[in-house]
Parts: C-alpha cells; sequence; structure tokens
C-alpha cells in the first residue's frame, strides 16, 4: 500500500517558521503600533523585528524535542491567534483580566462575540498553519546532538536579540517607558502570561477565609423625626460611559426623563477598573483602587456585609454575569434565570425586568434596607439587544454582533439607544420610589461599572489594561436621587452637596457614601470619601 507523502522539516527549521508565522502574521496591531512609535528612528522596526523574531524562535526551539515541540507549537498559535482577532478587530487585549472576564461570563455573553468573522480568523491563522504542522514529519537528531545544538541555537538568538537592542537602546527605551501598550500588544505573549497569571491568582482561592469588618456597625437615628424604614437602591451600572450621557453634556439628549428628575449628577467621577470582574467587586469594597487586589478583594468583606452587620436588609437583583462574590453573603435573586419573556431572550433580559418586581419589593419592605440593582446597560458588543424597539431613537443602529460589518456611526446609534434605554429605566425606578412617599422614605445611587470604546483611536468594547485605558473606558457616569424625607433623615443640605458636584469623584467613594446616606456609624467608615459628609448639617456621624 502506497504511503501518503509528508515532506520532512527538521525541528530547527520548523522552530523558525512557527516563530516566523508567528511574528509576521498574528502581530499586525503590535507591527502597526511600533511603526509609528519608532517613526523618527531609522532601522528602528528592522530592531526590534529582529529582536523579537530572535526571542521567538529561541523559545520555540527551546521545546523542539520529541512529543513536545508539536502540543507547545499548537498552544502558540492558538493563543496567538486569538489574542490577534480581538487585538485587531476591537483593540482588547488578553491579559489576566480579560481572562478573568472569560471564564467568569455566562454562555449567553460569551455566544456574542463568536461570529463569522472568528470563525474565518481562526481558520487562516489557526486551523491551517496547525494542520500543516501536524502533516510534516519533524526530523529530531540524536538526544546528545540535539541538547548542544539547541542550546547553540538559543544562545545565538539572545546574543542576537541583545545586540540589536543594544543598537537601539535609547529609542527602544524610551518607547517601553512612555508606550506601555505596545508589549501588551505583542502575541502569543500577553495572552499566555495573563492565562498564566490568572491561574496562579485562581490556584489560591479554594481556601479563602473573609475577613470580618464593620461587625461594630450600626444605624444610629440622626434627627428622630421620622421612624419610616429608609431604603437606597444602589444601581450598578454596565458599560456606561460618562462622555455619552446628556447628563454630562454630550450633545445628543441621551437623558431625556433623568434630565427632569431632581438628581445630582457627579460629572467627574472615574472607576477602579474597566471590566466588570474588576470594577464590580473594587467598588463595593472599602480597599480603595490604590489598594484592591483581586486576592485582598476576596478576602475581604463588602459594603453589603457591613450594612448587614447594621441591621439593614440587604438584598441583591442580578441581571448580568453575577455578583462576582460581592452579594455571597445576602440575599442574591437571579433574574435572568426568571426566564421572563416579555424582558429576556436567548439567556439575556433587558433591564425593564427590574420594574414591576420592585413595585412589589417596596410594598413589604418593614425595615431599613438597601437593594442592589446590577444592570445589562449597554453592554456590547450586541449594543442592539439591549433596548427594545420603542427606544431606537438613533438610525442606522448596528444590529450585529460583527462590529467589523458597521460604520462607526452606526456602533454609536446603537450604544446611545442604549444608554436612553436605561435612562428610562433609572427614571421609572425614581418614579417608583416617588410613589412610595406615604410609607417609606427613599434614595438612589447609580454608578457605571467602567465605560466603552466605540472606535476612537481604532480600539471597540472595554477591558483595555488600566495603565493605558482610554479615558472613555474609565470615565463613568454617577448620579444619587434623594426624596426630601431621606435628605432630611441625613440632616443633608442638598445646596451644599449640588455645590460640590464638581469635584473629582472615584468608585473610591461609593462604600463609605452608600454607609453615610444609611447613618451607619461604624469604625471602617472613612468621611473623607463620604461625598456627603461636608455637607451634613450635624457632624455625629459615623463617630
Amino acid at each position: 500500500m502506497r504511503r501518503l507523502y509528508r515532506p520532512s522539516l527538521g525541528s530547527i527549521p520548523a522552530s523558525l517558521l512557527v516563530a516566523v508565522f508567528l511574528v509576521c502574521f498574528t502581530n499586525r496591531t503590535f507591527w502597526s503600533k511600533a511603526a509609528i512609535y519608532l517613526a523618527d528612528h531609522s532601522g528602528g522596526v528592522a530592531g526590534l523585528f529582529v529582536i523579537i523574531l530572535a526571542l521567538h524562535f529561541a523559545l520555540v526551539t527551546a521545546f523542539s524535542v520529541r512529543f513536545l515541540i508539536r502540543p507547545v507549537s499548537v498552544v502558540l498559535i492558538l493563543a496567538s491567534a486569538i489574542g490577534s482577532w480581538f487585538l485587531d478587530s476591537f483593540g482588547v487585549v488578553i491579559d489576566d483580566d480579560m481572562v478573568r472576564n472569560a471564564v467568569q461570563t455566562t454562555p449567553a455573553e460569551a455566544q456574542h462575540p463568536i461570529t463569522p468573522g472568528l470563525a474565518v480568523h481562526m481558520l487562516l491563522f489557526a486551523v491551517l498553519p496547525i494542520a500543516a504542522l501536524l502533516w510534516i514529519r519533524i526530523v529530531h537528531r540524536p538526544y546528545r546532538q540535539k541538547v548542544p545544538r539547541n542550546l547553540a541555537v538559543i544562545a545565538l538568538c539572545l546574543v542576537v536579540s541583545a545586540g540589536a537592542f543594544l543598537t537601539y537602546s535609547k529609542p527602544f527605551t524610551a518607547v517601553l517607558r512612555q508606550q506601555k501598550d505596545l508589549v501588551k500588544s505583542l502575541n502569543p505573549v500577553t495572552p499566555l502570561v495573563g492565562t498564566a497569571k490568572f491561574l496562579l491568582q485562581t490556584s489560591g482561592e479554594t481556601d479563602i477565609v473573609v475577613e470580618p469588618i464593620g461587625r461594630d456597625a450600626k444605624i444610629v437615628d440622626v434627627t428622630g423625626a421620622d421612624r419610616r424604614p429608609r431604603v437606597t437602591i444602589i444601581v450598578a451600572g454596565e458599560t456606561a460611559r460618562a462622555q455619552n450621557f446628556s447628563l454630562g453634556g454630550y450633545t445628543r439628549e441621551t437623558n431625556p426623563e433623568l434630565g427632569r428628575q431632581d438628581i445630582v449628577y457627579f460629572p467627574n467621577t472615574t472607576s477602579c477598573g474597566t471590566a466588570t470582574a474588576v470594577s464590580i467587586p473594587c467598588m463595593f469594597s472599602n480597599l480603595t483602587r490604590a489598594g484592591y487586589t483581586h486576592d485582598k478583594g476576596l478576602r475581604t468583606e463588602t459594603l453589603l456585609d457591613v450594612l448587614k452587620h447594621a441591621g439593614a436588609d440587604v438584598v441583591w437583583w442580578d441581571n448580568n454575569t453575577g455578583s462576582k462574590r460581592v452579594a455571597d453573603r445576602v440575599t442574591f435573586v437571579d433574574l435572568v434565570k426568571t426566564e421572563d419573556g416579555r424582558f429576556c431572550m436567548m439567556g439575556e433580559c433587558q433591564d425593564g425586568i427590574f420594574l414591576d418586581r420592585l413595585e412589589d419589593w417596596l410594598g413589604k419592605v418593614t425595615q431599613d434596607s438597601v437593594l442592589v440593582l446590577h444592570m445589562m446597560g449597554s453592554h456590547g458588543p450586541t449594543y442592539y439587544l439591549r433596548y427594545p424597539e420603542a427606544f431606537r431613537a438613533f438610525i442606522p443602529d448596528c444590529r450585529t454582533a460583527e462590529l467589523g460589518d458597521c460604520k462607526d456611526e452606526e456602533i454609536v446609534n446603537a450604544y446611545d439607544n442604549s444608554i436612553l434605554y436605561t435612562d428610562h429605566v433609572l427614571s421609572s425606578v425614581i418614579e417608583t420610589l416617588k410613589a412610595r412617599s406615604a410609607t417609606l422614605q427613599t434614595a438612589i445611587v447609580y454608578m457605571s461599572d467602567h465605560g466603552e470604546s466605540l472606535g476612537e483611536n481604532g480600539l471597540y468594547l472595554h477591558g483595555a489594561p488600566y495603565v493605558i485605558a482610554p479615558d472613555v473606558q474609565t470615565h463613568v457616569p454617577f448620579f444619587v436621587w434623594l426624596d426630601d424625607d431621606f435628605a432630611r433623615s441625613m440632616d443633608l443640605d442638598r445646596t451644599c452637596l449640588e455645590g460640590t458636584a464638581s469635584m473629582q469623584r472615584s468608585h473610591d467613594n461609593l462604600f463609605h457614601s452608600v454607609l453615610g446616606m444609611m447613618n451607619v456609624q461604624t469604625t471602617v467608615y472613612d468621611p473623607a470619601l463620604d461625598i456627603f459628609a461636608t455637607c451634613r448639617k450635624t457632624t455625629t456621624h459615623g463617630q
């Protein structure tokens, strides 16, 4: 029987071919940025190419032994193909935070990025190269010859890369210091390092013991004038960026209903992270962005725990991908699982699902309470799924997850429609609270988890590493609404609060400001981070 022809190739040449493929075919964004950043330095891009190729060649050669070269090369090719798709198409970097987002997402959310474009990309840059790698016959020298030969190749690669770096050390050093996004754009390095960091972080999460905080918390009666239960609703927004809120000066009217409400809007607010998996646990913690890490967040009780210690009834309603363990110790309700046909389709629900349930819940409140509404908001890339037909005010709107098939103005139209619907839901929540004024004192605080890129500088979606994240991913909308009786129960000077609205705010303020709203006295309360503290007529709160 005639055997199928398979070409033969030595392990060193095979390693070089894999390295050339990775460097030349899955790093379009990296080389585009390098050409811009090194434009004033003749030969700089060529020198960088020598360095990157030599290091990739050394890496693959280190594993170019029998039973290792193929599986290692397959992993490198897959990581590069996936990384290049999200980086080239959306500007999304696959680092440890993005890996965590992917792991914690729901099947419904995960299906949106799986598009025909992704399938074609993976066929060209993963399936075909891997098939070619498996087809050829890789010839290995005897072990005694292979080890010194491989070491010599690796040593030569390191010498060449070092020489090239020294030749252009001045421009390279300047670029690496000033343009941190360049290294983050390198495939497959960033996806593999991000995955490794995520695995190392999660390996220690199985035996976590949560450290209690605020066990001394109690709700104090500031004025003694009103015994009606006090209710604060915290709305955790999703992917709303401040630049598209007309409350903050956006030229389009995206907040027509909230604009008629008596809210206090804080236009200069920044997020703790650029992705839900970071921002949600950070904004509900007392660690602040400067002190927050994923591990510390898991090991420390949250705002909700302190409120519960104080005696408040605390409930979390989720219309997203979970609380990221923030609500592990309070009542948690997953509204997506209700499969309410009025609002839900394909495992996701629009935020109108909150409204009629809110009316029923308020009718049963008998004590001071805090309700968290975790919105679906403006989560992309399928912005068009986030609002009903009645809110298609800005058209034509992008009606696909394949953003590359839409013009940027169509993407912005779909996004703005989602903000318009968020405006309606939030205003409806306020109207529902107003209707309960005879029996409750009520307030709402809204804060988005992060923003979104809509094509600025070629970036889309969110999740950029914070150090290089654009302002549109970190500048978020934030407002409060308090009925007159709730403000009176805090002994709050509303005019004073409005006068401080333009001050710089951030996710760091949420923990202490909500404790302030609920008149919670505890040693973990910091008045310097409470946006209401300087506008209270009394000074005994939180002491």
